[in-house]
């Protein structure tokens, strides 16, 4: 009990500093040693097995911070520095930007205002897959289909809450959050994304659209706005448009940032005898895209000098993604060390929780932490690590546990005022972060519940 008491304080902390804007890495650091100190204090536990200790247990430490720069960026941190590497080329070369106007195109020929309003929900759900940056894709949407749905009649609010939820199902095989939940079920990321998040994403995006469709049509109706039907694009700054701007580039390159997906699906689905992971089908699509960029410009130097933007995309992932999941294992570290997490666990069967109790138990905790820190990505990493551990204990699956953090995690940042998509769609509009998230908050909750609700009926 001493241990859980302590780290409840701890996570207390952690989320009052995290709220006040400190960085989550240093903050997730120093309270998992904080944890693994005290442990070691009142004799809770240990930090290391004997096989894997340095012979100090105050030394063991350090060396489980080190255990775990090791094993995550040598393999999960290369995938995630590669992807978003790729991701920055493409926003570069303007293949991103591309893939975006030719994919709305169609739309714009629609004249329902909220049946397009309701589509547009569906494919930048889509697209999602292949922009890494919520925000970033949000402001790119903002550019290109917000002045299309307010053209045709929407509240300019109501098109901010479909372009806010567009990152919101957060799946894809190239989402950093999406590759460490596979790796900690046991899987590769094809089998885990085709078999796991296919069919429970496609019913929590059919979902959103749906809700957003009712919802935001119920809303505009009983608060019409004045500027629906007009041209809002010359209401963007110059500076929010010039934050989109991007070569005029033929049109088939907005097939580019889809090739990684392209050749892991081919190759994971078709038997030719050739292996294709991740890491593999980003690099064959970094050479062919440096090749046709050199055909299309007949300029080596330029190819050179373009393809830095992966290089500094690469350093980008692991300064900020691979050392938040690092600082994140130290903090579950130091919750398992306490003997948090196997008193919560006994608390939860004693109170007759079972495993699913325990799914929602950490549902919660996440949507309640994303809520207060804006930041899906900080809390999934933060509680994901000891899904395995509070799977095993409980008697189910590690996908039933991990599966909807992964999710949820992305779903409720949306909800969130603080979150860094909210924020930007809703300066780009003039509008409050606060007013935008009462307008996702029911399309967020029924995608929820859907969620939740097919992960159980789908994989318990």
């Amino acid at each position: 009990m001493l241990g859980l008491l302590i780290a409840i304080v701890v996570v207390v902390w952690v989320a009052r500093y995290v709220l006040k804007k400190y960085p989550a890495q240093p903050i997730l650091f120093t309270a998992g040693i904080v944890m693994m100190v005290l442990t070691l204090v009142f004799g809770l536990g240990e930090i290391l097995p004997a096989k894997s200790s340095t012979g100090s247990p105050w030394l063991d430490i350090i060396q489980s911070i080190s255990m775990a720069f090791s094993s995550r960026a040598a393999k999960l941190g290369m995938i995630i520095m590669l992807i978003g590497g790729f991701s920055k080329y493409m926003d570069k070369i303007g293949a991103s930007t591309a893939l975006v106007r030719i994919a709305i195109k169609p739309l714009q020929k629609l004249g329902h205002p909220y049946i397009v309003l309701a589509l547009t929900s569906i494919l930048s759900n889509v697209l999602a897959m292949f922009i890494s940056s919520a925000s970033g894709f949000g402001l790119l949407l903002m550019v290109t289909m917000y002045p299309v749905l307010v053209r045709l009649g929407v509240s300019r609010i109501a098109a901010c809450a479909v372009i806010a939820t567009a990152s919101a199902p957060g799946w894809g095989p190239a989402g950093a959050d999406s590759i460490f939940a596979a790796e900690l079920c046991g899987m590769e990321i094809v089998p885990y994304f085709v078999q796991y998040q296919v069919p429970v994403g496609i019913a929590t995006v059919l979902t959103l659209a749906i809700a957003h469709f009712f919802v935001q049509r119920w809303f505009d109706a009983k608060d019409p706005d004045e500027m629906a039907g007009k041209d809002v694009s010359a209401k963007m700054t110059d500076d929010q448009l010039a934050a989109q701007e991007s070569p005029k580039v033929p049109a088939f390159y907005a097939l580019l940032p889809t090739l990684p997906l392209i050749f892991v699906l081919f190759f994971g689905l078709v038997d030719l005898g050739i292996k294709m992971d991740i890491s593999l089908a980003t690099l064959v699509s970094i050479f062919l895209t440096m090749l046709i960029e050199f055909i299309r410009h007949r300029d080596g130097k330029k190819t050179c000098i373009d393809i830095g933007s992966f290089w500094n995309g690469m350093g980008l992932q692991m300064a900020t993604v691979v050392t938040l999941i690092v600082a994140a294992e130290t903090f579950s570290k130091g919750l398992i060390s306490l003997g948090a997490i196997d008193t919560l666990i006994k608390g939860a069967q004693d109170a007759g929780f079972g495993g699913i109790g325990m799914m929602f138990v950490f549902v919660s905790i996440i949507i309640a932490a994303t809520l207060i820190t804006g930041s899906g990505n900080a809390t999934f990493f933060a509680f994901v690590p000891l899904a395995p551990k509070v799977a095993a204990l409980s008697g189910i699956s590690p996908v039933l546990l991990i599966l909807p953090m992964n999710f949820v995690s992305n779903l409720a940042r949306s909800l969130s005022p603080i979150a860094a998509v909210v924020i930007v769609v809703a300066g780009a509009a003039s509008l409050s972060p606060m007013d935008l998230a009462k307008r996702t908050f029911i399309p967020i909750l029924a995608a929820t519940v859907v969620n939740i609700a097919v992960t159980l009926i789908l994989f318990f």
